[in-house]
């Protein structure tokens, strides 16, 4: 895959001029696998949806920008990818909502990441009050963006690409994507079998829901030990809700290997105890309103729920509840935190062991509402342990903490100038709320010396987006 050159050219010079420095590509950093690489020059990315972006007048038709990894730090080209560019399907309209969900993908195993784009309000008739919604693969291994269309909501009331998810998981070669669908009253989640083409492929029913069901997460982790992706999903219906696991048998067939009626907002999946499974992470866990029973009882200002993949017990045989009461995390539990409403996991440090990054959005900092930051738990041999909390007030974080920034709304990791540890980054879709241009993305770099390392912000006035660009942030890739 061939580098976008003239694009990186135009960045050098969009950026002198907001007065930021480019690093170069070639630097002599330590190489390592990029966790998404969109542009092939061995840095990992950062995507970030705009669905509430105007483009072309059209107000939330949508779009998508990608942040490039660099030897010091991310940048920003100055293009962005919409369905007004000519090689990517459909076309602007208002409502659309393209950049719903964004998520990295290696379709053909290269190395080099295309990228999935939920549109959950796209139409596909005349009809522009109808959400069908689409899901599309970008491919920037050319000059210019390509994409091909890989599914397509069945009703007007699919809006499918609101929950994305892609993985091996009937273990052919081929990489599948998974996604929520809703119904006039119900929803299900689906599954769509690679290769991802453009060719008419037959999609699989995973779950239906009951009344008002919905997909709220998923994510792909390898949660019996046997080498083979899986999914996790987190649901929730107006009487009912749970979290499970899909599995794939021998033969490729799904099944719902194991469940638990708790339910959450958002999912990681990593090795956190080193057992050779990866354990599953439920943030901001809430009760099955049908069940007696809860893993969490106390749950202020959110909690998170882990579950331990083993493999010589059942999954979920052993399960923590994590608040910010749980001694050394970071911060105090208070109503209205959102503890657990983003997270990411990886290996911050280098030891070999993942850090989990938990969104805490609606924290108040002092007497600031909503001004929201983050708690990095450290990894250790017994899973994630106490974290340190860090906001816009904190040391090197560049801007101020202000009421309903809720830094911290997305979080990803990643290393994104290639030094050989995991970067995080974080989102504040409400910083400079009311603005034309409003939100913004943090790269916290990792050291192995300083506690609180330099950050930078990345915002859409900053890289001069156009007006409209609203709530940068408020959708990051994995």
């Amino acid at each position: 895959m061939r580098a976008r050159t003239l694009a990186a050219t135009a960045a050098v010079a969009a950026l002198t001029a907001a007065g930021l420095t480019l690093p170069l590509a070639g630097s002599a950093a330590a190489a390592t696998t990029a966790r998404f690489d969109f542009n092939g020059d061995g840095y990992a990315d950062i995507a970030v949806g705009m669905p509430n972006a105007t483009v072309d007048g059209k107000a939330m038709a949508g779009y998508v920008s990608v942040i490039y990894g660099g030897a010091q730090s991310p940048y920003q080209s100055t293009g962005v990818f919409s369905q007004a560019e000519a090689g990517i399907p459909g076309t602007p309209e208002a409502g659309d909502r393209f950049g719903s969900s964004v998520a990295p993908v290696d379709v053909n195993g290269d190395g080099v990441f295309e990228l999935v784009v939920g549109a959950s309000g796209e139409s596909l008739t005349s009809d522009q009050l109808k959400d069908e919604g689409t899901i599309t693969v970008l491919d920037g291994s050319e000059w210019n963006v390509k994409g091909t269309t890989v599914a397509r909501g069945v009703s007007e009331y699919s809006s499918i690409g609101s929950t994305i998810a892609t993985g091996d998981y009937d273990g052919d070669g081929d990489t599948d994507l998974a996604y929520g669908e809703k119904d006039e009253e119900a929803g299900a989640l689906r599954f769509r079998p690679g290769p991802l083409t453009a060719a008419p492929v037959t999609t699989t029913t995973l779950r239906n829901y009951g009344m008002g069901g919905d997909t709220r997460d998923l994510v792909t982790g390898d949660f019996d030990g046997d080498g083979r992706d899986d999914l996790a999903t987190a649901w929730q219906a107006l009487d009912d809700s749970g979290t499970f696991i899909t599995r794939w048998d021998e033969q490729a067939k799904p099944a719902r290997w194991w469940a638990d009626a708790d339910r959450g907002s958002a999912l990681a999946a990593a090795d956190f105890d080193g057992d050779g499974t990866d354990d599953l992470v439920v943030g901001l866990v809430q009760a099955n309103p049908e069940s007696e029973t809860t893993h969490c009882q106390d749950r202020l200002g959110g909690a998170l729920l882990l579950f331990k993949g083993s493999k010589t017990a059942q999954f979920g045989t052993e399960s923590d509840c994590i608040t910010q009461s749980n001694p050394e995390v970071g911060g105090t539990a208070e109503a209205g935190d959102d503890f657990g409403a983003a997270l990411a996991a990886g290996d911050l440090n280098g030891d070999n062991r993942p850090e989990l990054v938990v969104g805490v959005p609606g924290e108040d900092v002092g007497t600031v509402k909503d001004a929201g930051g983050y708690v990095v738990m450290n990894g250790t041999e017994n899973g994630p342990y106490g974290g340190l909390a860090r906001s816009q007030s904190t040391p090197n974080m560049p801007g101020t903490a202000e009421a309903g920034d809720r830094f911290g709304a997305q979080v990803a990791v990643g290393d994104y100038n290639r030094d050989g540890l995991w970067d995080t980054a974080v989102s504040a879709p409400g910083e400079n709320a009311g603005e034309p241009r409003s939100g913004g993305v943090w790269f916290v770099p990792s050291s192995m010396e300083e506690t609180y390392p330099l950050a930078k912000s990345l915002t859409p006035f900053g890289f001069a987006l156009p007006h409209g660009a609203i709530k940068y942030g408020e959708v990051l890739g994995l």
